[in-house]
């Protein structure tokens, strides 16, 4: 009798580890269509900034939304617990990695102040941005009327991972199907990795999911706990859920790559793998505008009994309009990522993000160093 294998794994695929075939026709970059639909909300460019305290405050929220795209804004964070945000923050930036998770626990242990949500909200929505704001699951029945009430455009209900069916005997969890009853604005959840997570929460009558699990770079889910999926993988599963529960109910749900992505070939690839938006964090807190001012930090690395996430030095290389749209000074792609993706565009053929769906990758863990001998050799300025 054959023997049996107690588990099957199969393989998953990374950023580094695919490429993207040109296409058998190719288009001008500048006849290429990126644009993203929300609900009723259409952006120019498939970008959300993360809601991370390094990333995003009112005034990069505003910016972001000038130049096309989303910043979603942490309503659980420093901005909605001191008034003194800016100082806050220095203080986070200047301590030394020996004391900053104990300085992060206690920063993070204040009370959020309801009073400050709706001023947060308020000053970008008066500055004419959309705004979007993310509660975790836990904050959500408490934190999003009041979010709403001071006008939030988009609500982003985000953890490290989200299911639409959770077991707890302490309290009646989260139930998104209510929360779509009641909110009015489109509703973005996540995150998750899964066929069939993915699926089930499209069902709850959301508009967006967030796909991505320990991926991000200040990020250390995948070494604390050992979760996780690669991100192509990842966003391949969640969007195969897309067309399903387009299928079944006419309902498009968009799919949002988060984490991960560092280059514009990275994001490239996301678009490839089915993603209608992603979001970043690291190549975003690297911007001038961002508050973080070159570092960046985990959304868990404050957990009082668990942390999750490390704070990192990105620092600061370029206006925020320049890391977006360009011109690039430097050659590793983490200048004009908009360019990147039209120019991919362009080259494989796709006039449409959803084109760019249809573009055929294949697995090639060599693509980045075929052929680079001299690059891989010599010490680049």
């Amino acid at each position: 009798m054959p023997q049996r294998k107690f588990k099957e794994m199969v393989r998953t695929y990374g950023f580094d580890e695919v490429a993207l075939v040109p296409g058998d026709i190719t288009i001008n970059p500048d006849q290429t269509d990126i644009s993203f639909a929300l609900g009723n909300l259409t952006f120019s460019i498939p970008i959300l900034a993360s809601a991370m305290d390094a990333v995003v405050n009112p005034l990069f929220a505003i910016k972001f939304s000038k130049l096309g795209g989303l910043a979603v804004l942490n309503l659980e964070g420093i901005q909605t617990r001191y008034e003194n945000s800016d100082e806050i923050i220095a203080e986070i930036a200047q301590t030394p990695d020996a004391k900053l998770t104990p300085l992060l626990q206690k920063i993070y242990s204040q009370p959020i102040k309801e009073k400050l949500i709706s001023e947060r909200v308020g000053a970008i929505k008066q500055a004419g941005a959309i705004c979007a704001a993310s509660v975790t699951p836990a904050g959500t029945k408490r934190l999003a009327p009041i979010a709403s009430d001071a006008g939030v455009d988009v609500l982003v209900v985000q953890s490290t991972i989200t299911t639409a069916r959770h077991v707890s005997k302490s309290y009646r969890g989260l139930i998104l199907p209510e929360l779509c009853r009641t909110i009015s604005s489109p509703i973005i959840v996540g995150n998750c990795c899964s066929y069939s997570a993915a699926l089930e929460l499209m069902q709850t009558g959301i508009d967006a999911i967030l796909v991505g699990v320990g991926p991000g770079a200040a990020c250390t889910t995948r070494e604390v706990i050992g979760v996780g999926v690669p991100q192509v993988t990842a966003t391949i599963e969640c969007a195969a859920a897309r067309e399903r529960h387009l299928k079944e109910t006419g309902k498009y749900v968009s799919v949002i790559t988060d984490g991960g992505i560092r280059t514009g070939g990275d994001l490239c690839k996301a678009f490839a793998a089915g993603a209608d938006a992603v979001m970043l964090g690291s190549p975003l807190a690297q911007a001038i505008e961002a508050p973080g001012k070159g570092y960046h930090w985990g959304m868990s690395h404050s957990h009082p009994a668990l942390p999750r996430g490390t704070r990192i030095k990105v620092g600061t290389i370029a206006p925020l309009e320049q890391i977006l749209f360009g011109p690039t000074s430097v050659t590793g792609g983490t200048q004009n990522l908009l360019g990147a993706l039209r120019t991919s565009m362009g080259v494989c053929g796709a006039r449409s993000i959803k084109k760019m769906h249809d573009v055929k990758m294949i697995i090639a863990p060599s693509i980045k160093t075929e052929g680079k001998y001299f690059q891989a050799t010599q010490s680049i300025p």
